[in-house]
């Protein structure tokens, strides 16, 4: 088993050797454009500078938006509230005409009573009529 492994590295060796990739011909060229260097590292270090405050900026119209939405968010809930108190006030309003109103005809319908009784003669349900009783009648 040993040379048959030894044959196989062999060939592997053989093998890389006849295809290996022969050298690289480049014909030689100016790269970087029409530039200098320290153009190019000026040109750089202002990109630089200017992505700097153009991320600043980003970040404070990202902050502007949110406080916006927070601020259209609580002036909504503010709505709501104010409409709930509204309508609460208006309950309440209604419920005391109403309490007036059965007040005011009660009142109608006590004073009618007591007049038509005073009118009549006729002695109260509720009046103790203890004159009108003899000493045989008390209870105690």
């Amino acid at each position: 088993t040993c040379s048959v492994a030894q044959k196989e590295l062999n060939n592997l060796e053989r093998w890389k050797e006849e295809h290996r990739p022969g050298p690289i011909k480049l014909v030689p060229q100016r790269l970087g454009g029409k530039e200098s260097e320290t153009q190019a590292r000026q040109k750089q270090q202002m990109m630089l500078m200017q992505s700097k405050y153009q991320q600043k900026h980003k970040r404070e119209e990202y902050v502007k938006a949110k406080k916006a939405a927070e601020e259209a968010e609580i002036l909504k809930k503010k709505a709501v509230q104010r409409e709930k108190a509204e309508r609460l006030e208006v309950k309440k309003r209604q419920q005391e005409m109403q309490r007036r109103e059965m007040f005011l005809e009660d009142q109608y319908y006590k004073t009618n009573e007591l007049l038509n009784r005073l009118d009549l003669g006729l002695p109260r349900s509720d009046s103790c009529q203890i004159a009108n009783r003899g000493p045989e009648s008390t209870a105690w």
